[in-house]
């Protein structure tokens, strides 16, 4: 039954990118985020689904998609360096079977960010490319919520929709993304012209929500956790009773720590410390082999960089001594080829210090840029003028999320979050079109022609 709707859901969409072509983007959207051809048995699994769509969301705009109003922006010029940098860093890789397999996905992640915004010039279709996403990424996330509350979670068990622990389906990345689109959800449910306002579509977004909070809960990711705490604090700014918000996020997270798995909040506890923890001891010490690589190599050695390291790794365990007093047992074990585990490690170990200052300009960029939004259009009221600022708001704070949370995986390349950043270039283009004032024409009077006398 699951193969039926989901080939059904493909073909719709391609079908209905005749009539429209900008389907065909959406299509790549859900296709490249929830990625049916991997969760079927039968047509999707055998065609390459991703490849098409991928190709006819180009064509189609390229040969019959309206282009006057689609503008190039300097972020999209930044994502379009960053590409060609990575592939020049790609073809003097230290492992370079490795680095061609990231760059397989990375570049194609990185073209389709260059190009959506280009499709996005009006407010249907913005609307339309975050609710697509949305949706695509509810499935995983709801799927992981019903099983969490089965009791199916765990740290590296989860398994949303397939058995695969690599893109999206990864824990520390899904929690990430589930906490990061939590301001998107309600943007949708309070602006969406779409699926206009219900009760019906509020109950969703609330049920949608509560199972983007079981997330980090079914994965057991610290990530999750401190993603939690920050999209909490980011919500005070916009919230309008500040007061009610904070005590009903009190009684909430009195009411949840008792319900809360044993193995969970003992996984929790170690962010205290990460030397009690072998596997936030080993980031660490990560870290400081990446930051000894790049003096040597300051232009990055490629993806998969970090199969070159070779580590020690201290852990600390505290043990019951009897009589209130405690032990601390100290050990030591040596791994090798361990990943970045935080995205701009992974930046700056795969890129060097060029690919680090290029992402990061990208992503300050789009903070700066959502700001300006929010604080041009937050004080209109007009009819069409209440839509703006929130959506800006709620793209600013999934970024947020993202920067935090990526802090602590390594998540640099994600194609989730550029097409993020997509929508975010495309409303910015958006409002900079419809929002300035047309210069009213120039009045010439009569040419008067003065001569003086002698």
């Amino acid at each position: 039954m699951l193969n039926l709707a989901l080939t059904a859901i493909v073909g719709l969409f391609f079908a209905l990118g005749l009539r429209r072509p900008f389907v065909w983007v959406l299509a790549y959207l859900y296709i490249d985020i929830l990625s049916p051809q991997k969760i079927a048995w039968g047509f999707l699994s055998v065609i390459p689904i991703s490849l098409i769509a991928f190709i006819l969301a180009f064509a189609g705009w390229a040969l019959l998609d309206d282009k006057r109003d689609s503008r190039f922006t300097l972020r999209q010029g930044l994502i379009g360096v960053l590409l060609v940098y990575c592939g020049l860093t790609t073809l003097g890789a230290d492992f370079p079977v490795n680095a061609a397999e990231k760059w397989a996905w990375v570049w194609k992640a990185l073209v389709f960010a260059l190009f959506l915004p280009l499709t996005l010039r009006t407010r249907l279709r913005i609307e339309a490319a975050a609710l697509v996403m949305t949706l695509a990424a509810a499935a995983m996330i709801i799927d992981g919520g019903i099983k969490t509350l089965a009791g199916g979670g765990g740290y590296g068990t989860l398994r949303v929709l397939v058995n695969d622990n690599s893109g999206l389906s990864e824990g520390s990345t899904l929690s990430t993304v589930a906490i990061a689109i939590i301001p998107l959800i309600w943007w949708l449910v309070r602006h969406g012209t779409i699926i206009p306002r219900s009760s019906l579509s509020v109950l969703f977004g609330v049920a949608l929500t509560f199972s983007c909070l079981l997330i980090p809960v079914g994965t057991q990711t610290r990530t999750g956790l401190i993603c939690i705490a920050l999209v909490g604090l980011l919500t005070l700014r916009s919230v309008k009773r500040r007061l009610l918000y904070v005590t009903g996020a009190a009684v909430a997270l009195l009411v949840a720590i008792p319900l809360l798995p044993a193995s969970y909040t003992q996984r929790m506890s170690t962010i205290e410390d990460h030397r009690s923890d072998q596997s936030a001891s080993t980031r660490v010490e990560v870290w400081k082999w990446t930051l000894d690589y790049v003096r040597d190599h300051p232009f990055g050695g490629g993806f998969d960089a970090y199969r070159g390291n070779s580590i020690r790794v201290e852990t600390r365990k505290e043990l019951s001594a009897g009589d209130n007093n405690v032990a601390v047992e100290v050990g030591q074990t040596f791994d090798k080829a361990r990943a970045y585990h935080s995205a701009y490690f992974e930046m700056l170990g795969e890129q060097g210090w060029p690919g680090l200052i290029l992402w990061l300009w990208l992503q300050l960029l789009g903070l700066w840029q959502m700001e300006r939004i929010r604080a041009r259009w937050k004080k209109r009221s007009g009819p069409g003028q209440e839509w703006q600022a929130p959506l800006a708001n709620a793209l600013q704070q999934a970024q947020f999320v993202y920067l935090f949370g990526a802090l602590f995986v390594g998540i640099a390349f994600q194609p989730f979050m550029f097409m993020l950043i997509g929508i975010q270039c495309g409303l910015w283009t958006y409002l900079r079109r419809v929002d300035t004032p047309s210069r009213p024409p120039v009045r010439r009077g009569p040419l008067v022609m003065r001569t003086g006398t002698a």
